[in-house]
């Protein structure tokens, strides 16, 4: 078992490496856990270090994709802190609710995290890494001001779905005519969950989600997560598809980024969906900002650029290589 010791309540909380967090949701009608996992031990010494919580994208793909990121343990001794967000994997789902866009909200993740964060005990101390739907959350929760965020990474991650649009304009641009014409006519049509929006969906995934081919195993485990369950996916972004139609359709941050003080870190890939214009709000209005394009990658640099990424990574949450 881990230890950890919580200094606001003076006493020593136990808590496993993997586990359910119970998560009060009266609105669920039912009880409900949050489940996670760490990687590392939660009482790191080193003033420089301290646990990095990982939000994974979606709405709905889980913490499997975010694999790569226990390398950050591994090389440079960074507690690293998985979970699935409620409705999503090992959680408690909730399928009755799909479709309730004032029950899937930003603040309901945003309460999970809170929850996660004061069970574990790391309030007085804790990095906040958020990919792509995870950086929406991590974003939105950092103008809070919450006690005890250090640092945050915002992973191919834009300050508004508007500015994702724009951004894929160029990309559907560059696609094959017939796979663009597909993709335009299903989305005009009302036919994106046909076999043949798949087929042409696979297409842009190879360019700009994972240009690794054949995709890595996480990522069909984060696929498979969402069909198995698409409750959450559904409700805010309107399936799996590249036009959102959900209640993250006109989601921004861009008029409260200046409320986010803590330093932060944005990444993206070269041939991400999520382009320039998606993140530039994020560097010309943050006070203390880091931005990198990885050259070589699209939405998933961890597997893409694997090795470059940790080092990025490892370094602006002060770890040292072992």
């Amino acid at each position: 078992m881990n230890v950890r010791i919580d200094r606001h309540a003076n006493a020593t909380v136990w808590r496993p490496p993997e586990g359910e967090i119970p998560f009060d949701v009266p609105e669920a009608g039912k009880p409900c856990h949050t489940w996670y996992k760490v990687v590392g031990d939660l009482n790191v010494t080193s003033p420089s270090i301290v646990p990095l919580i990982t939000l994974h994208g979606g709405p709905g793909v889980c913490h499997e994709l975010l694999g790569p990121l226990a390398d950050l343990n591994e090389q440079y001794g960074i507690p690293v802190i998985f979970y699935d967000q409620i409705g999503n994997g090992k959680s408690t789902h909730i399928r009755e609710k799909a479709g309730d866009e004032a029950f899937w909200s930003v603040e309901l993740f945003m309460r999970e995290l809170d929850n996660l964060i004061d069970y574990l005990g790391i309030r007085d101390g804790f990095d906040l890494y958020g990919q792509s739907w995870g950086g929406l959350l991590a974003s939105q929760y950092a103008t809070l001001h919450p006690k005890g965020l250090r640092k945050m990474i915002l992973a191919n991650s834009p300050a508004s779905v508007e500015l994702v649009l724009k951004g894929e304009e160029a990309l559907r641009a560059a696609l094959p005519k017939e796979v663009r014409e597909t993709i335009e006519r299903c989305e005009r049509e009302g036919t994106t969950d046909s076999e043949e929006y798949a087929k042409a969906l696979e297409v842009y995934r190879k360019r700009h989600i994972c240009r690794i081919d054949p995709f890595p195993e996480e990522m069909n485990i984060a696929m498979r997560h969402m069909k198995e369950d698409p409750t959450v996916v559904n409700t805010m972004w309107g399936g799996d598809k590249l036009k959102p139609t959900g209640s993250l359709k006109d989601w921004t941050i861009i008029k409260d980024i200046p409320k986010i003080e803590v330093e932060t870190f944005v990444l993206h890939g070269r041939y991400d969906q999520v382009q320039d214009i998606s993140v530039i709000p994020f560097f010309e209005l943050l006070p203390r900002v880091r931005w990198v394009t990885l050259e070589k990658s699209s939405h998933l640099p961890f597997f893409e650029e694997r090795e470059r990424y940790m080092e990025l990574l490892g370094g602006f949450c002060g770890g040292f290589p072992k």
